[in-house]
């Protein structure tokens, strides 16, 4: 069972690779994904099969509630977020995870009583496509060559990766000096509480910091309906500033 494993455990179990980024072997990719992943990643840098964040911000259920969270993203196996967030004062604690396949969610609040619980198909076919998004913190999985790219203009390129058998397409926002300005895909989920369905979700990356040669984004707002106004006024419900970051 996904619930069974901890964060430090999915940490543990990542593959630790010795294969490096070399500019060189991304001869054949658009200049533009070329120019994003040259601003990632470190010439010499490990190619990573995980990333482990420390983070804080907040995240919106009917109010903002302050939080602050650990989350491990191996890409051959899950991801694991693992957060507290305070409602008048009162700590929520648990985890959103895809691990072995399966995705869950367990809130609780002081530890004892649950809040929000949810397994199944559906959870798990939005986590999939959570994790997909999320791979912008994890810039190695982009140098796999089962990632495919299309380019329709000179500010974006569409990044094909397929995790659990679902393809999803990102569509990555970069900028002249390849940094990622915001990112945008269709994510299985249902926003407006009725059924589930893809919907466009994604986030506005607003800054960026380098850990261990990758510079990811490290100020961020999230959530539903990106590109249009309903993300400002209802679908935007994530907040977060990552202040660490550790790969392996």
């Amino acid at each position: 069972m996904s619930t069974q494993v901890s964060l430090d455990e999915l940490w543990k179990s990542a593959p630790s690779s010795e294969q490096v980024f070399q500019p060189d072997a991304l001869t054949g990719l658009p200049d533009i994904a070329q120019r994003y992943l040259e601003h990632a990643i470190a010439p010499g840098t490990k190619l990573a099969s995980a990333v482990r964040l420390r983070m804080h911000g907040e995240i919106k259920l009917k109010d903002w509630l302050p939080f602050r969270a650990e989350q491990v993203i191996c890409w051959n196996r899950g991801m694991i977020w693992s957060a507290t967030a305070w409602m008048n004062g009162l700590p929520i604690r648990g985890s959103d995870r895809l691990v072995d396949g399966e995705g869950a969610m367990q809130w609780k609040l002081l530890g004892l009583f649950p809040v929000m619980t949810a397994t199944g198909s559906d959870i798990t076919r939005s986590a999939v496509g959570r994790m997909q998004g999320e791979c912008i913190w994890l810039p190695s999985v982009f140098c796999d060559r089962q990632v495919t790219w299309t380019v329709p203009d000179a500010s974006h390129a569409h990044a094909h990766l397929t995790l659990l058998g679902e393809t999803t397409e990102l569509i990555l926002t970069v900028n002249q000096e390849g940094r990622l300005e915001s990112l945008k895909l269709k994510r299985w989920g249902n926003p407006e509480e009725a059924e589930h369905h893809y919907v466009d979700f994604g986030g506005v990356l607003e800054r960026d910091s380098t850990f261990s040669g990758y510079t990811i984004p490290t100020r961020l707002r999230g959530g539903w309906y990106l590109g249009t106004d309903r993300f400002e006024s209802e679908g935007e419900f994530f907040r977060a500033t990552i202040e660490d970051a550790i790969y392996r």
